[in-house]
């Protein structure tokens, strides 16, 4: 994400022309965004263990769908977009995620698969849901370090992006992602 193929200021212009109702703008759109959502989510699979099943191709797909499928958008910029296609990612994963370990308890209900290959261990099911459940804890302390790490994380967004989008300083923003790592790490680590 820190090198985008397309210039920002044109997707944003295009996703402007969008909120106004032009389809025209969401067909122009749609290869731009759509390569960078596949970075974005590659980016995400890339800190997972070697093993991990999940495809990208699947995340992204699901995550289009949703931002594709709304009614009335009111996307501010590129960096505006990006974020809520980051937050759709994680709860995609942490809807799948949870689907999984309900099947594992022996939920009994029917598995919808994002797709095929789409399989989350157990094991890193309860990892995304671990880690969901942790942020929620820190957005009840503090809502914006909850924002910077789903920003970066999930989102693969730069400081500069992340500041943007927050309305806040790059400093701001890296000092709200130290605390907020050492935070989670802390969370995570005490739970094991």
């Amino acid at each position: 994400m820190d090198e985008p193929s397309v210039s920002p200021h044109r997707v944003t212009q295009l996703l402007a022309q969008w909120s106004h109702g032009d389809d025209s703008a969401l067909a122009e759109l749609t290869p731009l965004v759509y390569e960078e959502l596949r970075r974005l989510a590659h980016h995400f699979m890339e800190g997972q263990r070697p093993d991990h099943t999940l495809q990208t191709t699947a995340l992204v797909n699901e995550a289009y769908l949703r931002l594709a499928d709304q009614t009335n958008p009111r996307w501010q910029n590129r960096a505006h977009f990006f974020a809520v296609a980051a937050r759709a990612m994680r709860q995609i994963l942490v809807s799948y995620a949870r689907s999984q370990r309900s099947q594992k308890r022996g939920g009994g209900a029917l598995k919808v698969e994002l797709d095929e290959a789409a399989i989350v261990s157990p094991e890193e099911s309860k990892e995304i849901v671990d880690l969901h459940e942790a942020l929620e804890q820190l957005s009840a302390l503090d809502s914006r370090k909850a924002q910077v790490v789903e920003l970066k994380y999930f989102g693969g967004l730069n400081y500069d992006e992340m500041a943007e989008v927050l309305k806040i300083s790059p400093v701001t923003v890296r000092r709200d992602w130290r605390f907020a790592k050492a935070w989670l790490y802390t969370q995570l680590h005490d739970v094991d």
